[in-house]
C-alpha cells in the first residue's frame, strides 16, 4: 500500500509500481475524499489486505503514521519517504491557508508554481518533463480535494511520541536537498524508531520517488528483503 503526497496521485509512485508490480500486488491508497488524516487511514484500512506493507511519502507519510496509531498490527513492515513525524509549524500552517485561499477563489492554477519551487532539488527546477508530471497530479487533484488534505495536514498531531513503539522493519528515506522535510527530521525518526534504517539520496529534493526512482527502488527491494 502506498500513500501519495499533497496533491499527488498515483504518478508519484509510476517507477515504483514499475518496478515492483511483477513480484508485488502495489495499491495506491485514495487520500482525496478525507479532511482528516485519521478518516484517509481508515479508508486504506478498509481497503487493504488483512497484512501489509506501507508506504508514504509527505502527506503521505503522516497518513501512514495515523495508520500505525489505528492499527499497527495489520503493517508488516513501513517505508517514511519524504515526510515528518513533527506538527505543523504556525508559519507553515499560515502558508497553507494562503494556498487554501487561492484554491477557494477560483485560482487554484496560481498554487503550482508557489509549490514548485520547494518540490524538487534546484538541478531539476528546469525539468520541463518533471514539471509537467507534478502539474499533472495536481490537476488530477483538484481545487476540492487539495483543500480537503490542506486541512488534515494542519490538523495532524506530533506523532514523535508514538514513533519508539513502531516495532517493524521501518525505511526512512530522504532526498538531501528536501526543503519541506529535510534529512533532520527523517534522522529524528530513525533515531527514535527501533528497527529502521536512514537513505539520504543525494541529488534529490522532496520527490524523490519521481526525481531519483533508481536510488529509491533500490532502498525500497532492501526494505521488502529484511525480516
Amino acid at each position: 500500500m502506498l500513500v501519495p503526497g499533497l496533491n499527488c496521485t498515483g504518478t508519484l509512485f509510476a517507477p515504483q509500481i514499475r518496478a515492483f508490480a511483477g513480484k508485488r500486488t502495489v495499491v495506491v491508497a485514495e487520500n482525496r475524499l478525507d479532511d482528516t488524516l485519521e478518516g484517509m487511514a481508515q479508508r486504506l484500512l478498509a481497503a487493504a489486505p488483512e497484512r501489509f506493507a506501507l508506504g508514504g511519502l509527505s502527506m503521505g507519510g503522516y497518513v501512514a503514521l495515523a495508520v500505525m496509531r489505528l492499527a499497527p498490527e495489520r503493517v508488516t513492515r513501513l517505508a517514511l519517504l519524504d515526510t515528518t513525524a513533527r506538527p505543523d509549524t504556525e508559519e507553515a500552517s499560515a502558508n497553507r491557508r494562503r494556498l487554501i485561499a487561492l484554491a477557494e477563489q477560483g485560482r487554484f492554477e496560481e498554487v503550482h508554481p508557489v509549490l514548485w519551487q520547494r518540490l524538487v532539488a534546484r538541478e531539476r527546477l528546469s525539468d520541463k518533463a518533471l514539471e509537467g508530471e507534478v502539474r499533472g497530479m495536481m490537476v488530477d487533484t483538484g481545487a476540492q480535494a487539495f483543500v480537503r488534505q490542506q486541512r488534515a495536514i494542519m490538523a495532524r498531531p506530533d506523532a514523535r511520541p508514538g514513533l519508539t513503539r513502531i516495532a517493524v522493519p521501518t525505511l526512512v528515506l530522504v532526498g538531501q536537498e528536501d526543503e519541506i522535510t529535510p534529512p533532520v527530521t527523517a534522522e529524528e525518526m530513525a533515531g527514535a524508531i527501533p528497527a529502521s534504517s536512514l537513505v539520504v539520496v543525494p541529488g534529490c529534493g522532496h520527490l524523490s520517488t519521481m526525481e531519483r526512482p533508481d536510488a529509491v527502488n533500490a532502498a525500497l527491494a532492501a526494505w521488502l528483503q529484511r525480516s
